[in-house]
């Protein structure tokens, strides 16, 4: 049997979410206390955690064997959030900004990790109220998690572009389809990931940074795309916040479908260009701003493309690996996405009609459990 015939790796999955935490009433977040978290912890355990800010709630999937069992363990979570807030008064909604929250009002959780870090970066933390959607990728061999991070990194702005979901912020049309890239900017070590060509490379850096007092630990390198320090996977940190179950799980077959192409090709010894960083920012700040309507560029080509003619030639790229991972409804729901559009423009459509950002919430809110 040759190289390029023998089965895939499983490539087991994790999915993390962040949600709002809204008051019915208002529409504006509300803290809910760690109500929510500690009577999730006592269903749930360590799958819902408090964040930073106390009107954010984050849950993470066990490991998933395959995209459907991952489906069925977002859309529990989903659920299980949503009848806790209930229990509180409170409802829950996934995007990733709020349509007029204002940072300044929101209060930190009392936890000395956070404590810590606003220390370190004061109004750069206390402003970072944005919430994201973070797929784990099961690789067992670092050497090989790192090839494959490093040639990823040229598919972000394209499954970046599909997630689009945070056109709001302070109130405001940002004008951007995804606006949360823009505030995560200001902290450091974020963004596309730097080029290693080894994990000794790789390693090197980090020890620099933890000797020189940079960082405490590396889960502090916040990458678009990284190897997960403590886990044996590569996390893609770039998404923003679905606002439906379905939305996710298309991203999340996605996300394995990239990685199991490219890894077929690796251990087929055929190489997959590996683009400069500066040009691929050029491609996830042409995503940012206008999601799936704008163009990006092919590099190959060197012009300018629709985006949803370079995401119908991904989908086609992936085309040979998603029935063996059992994943083609799911990818399929792509075009889903760009028939209906992404959370940014369906949220922008609300607004455009009623001119009211409340109703812009109640359209978030309104499709957290939607189909489950």
């Amino acid at each position: 049997m040759s190289i390029s015939n023998k089965k895939l790796p499983k490539f087991t999955l994790g999915v993390e979410e962040e949600y709002q935490i809204i008051d019915p009433e208002t529409r504006d977040l509300r803290s809910h206390m760690s109500k929510i978290v500690e009577g999730g912890k006592i269903q749930l355990r360590e799958q819902v955690k408090a964040e930073m800010h106390q009107s954010v709630v984050e849950v993470g999937t066990n490991i998933c064997q395959n995209v459907q069992e991952a489906r069925k363990e977002v859309a529990f979570l989903r659920n299980k959030i949503a009848e806790l807030a209930g229990k509180q008064g409170l409802i829950v909604g996934a995007s990733s900004t709020h349509p007029f929250a204002k940072w300044q009002d929101q209060a930190i959780t009392d936890e000395p990790r956070y404590h810590h870090i606003v220390d370190e970066l004061k109004d750069i933390a206390r402003s970072n109220l944005i919430f994201g959607l973070h797929v784990h990728v099961g690789i067992e061999n670092r050497e090989t998690a790192l090839q494959l991070m490093n040639q990823a990194c040229y598919f972000l702005p394209h499954i970046y572009a599909l997630t689009t979901n945070s056109p709001f912020w302070e109130g405001r049309d940002t004008g951007f389809k995804a606006f949360r890239a823009k505030i995560f900017a200001k902290f450091p070590r974020t963004g596309l990931p730097e080029y290693f060509d080894s994990v000794q490379s790789y390693d090197n850096y980090l020890e620099i940074l933890v000797k020189t007092n940079c960082i405490d630990n590396p889960k502090k390198i916040w990458w678009d795309l990284r190897m997960h320090p403590f886990f044996s996977t590569i996390e893609f940190r770039i998404c923003d916040m679905c606002l439906t179950v379905e939305e996710t799980t298309c991203i999340v077959a996605l996300i394995q479908a990239v990685v199991a192409k490219l890894y077929k090709l690796l251990m087929s010894n055929t190489s997959f260009n590996i683009y400069r960083i500066a040009l691929i920012r050029e491609n996830k700040f042409r995503a940012a701003r206008n999601g799936i309507e704008g163009k990006l560029i092919d590099f190959g080509k060197k012009a300018e493309v629709p985006t949803i003619e370079l995401i119908a030639e991904l989908l086609d790229f992936i085309d040979d690996v998603v029935d063996e991972l059992g994943s083609r409804e799911e990818v399929e729901y792509v075009h889903q996405i760009l028939a209906k559009g992404t959370g940014a423009d369906q949220q922008l459509a609300v607004y455009r009609e009623t001119g009211d950002l409340a109703k812009v919430v109640d359209y978030i809110t309104g499709k957290f459990t939607e189909g489950i």
